[in-house]
């Protein structure tokens, strides 16, 4: 089973980007998908997550209004969208896959990708 992360990258404070996880190697259907960031001396933290079928995306407080989680079935691959980024998002991100929705806020996850580094210059 894999998860691998990439569309990081270098932007400017305001700027966006789009992270995509592509997943292989079993069936996720019965998966909840997300995002976690961490900051460099700083544990993982969770940013978003979403059911394998598009349904029920949720949120943490800091990226509402601004990040997007959406997957594509058809290309097993979930997406975060990221719009007006501040320095403060700077952080290398994960995917992750867990079978229920608590177990993946709380990083009680089956399975991590690799991340993707995320830098937001001021």
């Amino acid at each position: 089973v894999q998860l691998q992360a990439y569309g990081g990258g270098l932007v400017q404070s305001g700027g966006s980007l789009r992270l995509s996880c592509a997943a292989s190697g079993r069936t996720f259907s019965n998966y909840h998908m997300g995002w976690f960031r961490q900051a460099p001396g700083k544990e993982p933290v969770f940013v978003a997550r979403i059911r394998w079928g598009g349904r029920s995306p949720y949120y943490t407080e800091s990226v509402k209004g601004r990040f997007t989680i959406s997957v594509d079935n058809a290309k097993n691959t979930i997406y975060l969208q990221m719009n007006m980024l501040t320095p403060e998002d700077t952080a290398v991100y994960y995917c992750a896959a867990a079978p229920d929705a608590l177990k993946l806020v709380t990083g009680s996850v089956d399975y991590w990708g690799k991340g993707t580094q995320v830098t937001v210059s001021s």
